[in-house]
């Protein structure tokens, strides 16, 4: 496999495993020290522990079964960074279905692509 097709899969089972509520598998690829900016708060995570837990805040507000779709995704892989950025589709409470965006930036590291950095975004309201 390429790295592009390396990081393309470490993203497809990250949101797989979203889909399922698993958390180990959610976390299996990200780094210790990652950095995440989200879009409900808290604003800025640090640390796979901080990480960790935004997952409670999603799955609380995500309705069943779990919808967390990768619409459209790019790939940029060089010989020990990439980073991807997608749009995303997830679905829960009131608001029903949200478009968002999702861009992530890896390491190579030990032979296995790492994410160190999380961003998702949604576009702003007028």
């Amino acid at each position: 496999m390429t790295a592009e097709a390396d990081v393309r899969k470490v993203i497809e089972d990250w949101a797989g495993a979203v889909r399922r509520r698993n958390l180990d598998g959610i976390l299996r690829h990200h780094a210790a020290d990652v950095v995440m900016f989200d879009v409900p708060p808290p604003f800025e995570s640090r640390g796979i522990e901080a990480y960790r837990q935004t997952w409670t805040t999603f799955f609380d507000w995500a309705r069943e079964p779990i919808m967390f779709d990768i619409r459209e995704m790019q790939v940029v892989a060089g010989d020990d960074v990439a980073f991807a950025f997608a749009a995303m589709r997830c679905a829960g409470g009131k608001e029903g279905d949200l478009d968002f965006r999702l861009t992530v930036g890896l390491r190579l590291v030990g032979g296995q692509w790492t994410i160190v950095h999380e961003h998702h975004s949604i576009p702003a309201e007028d």
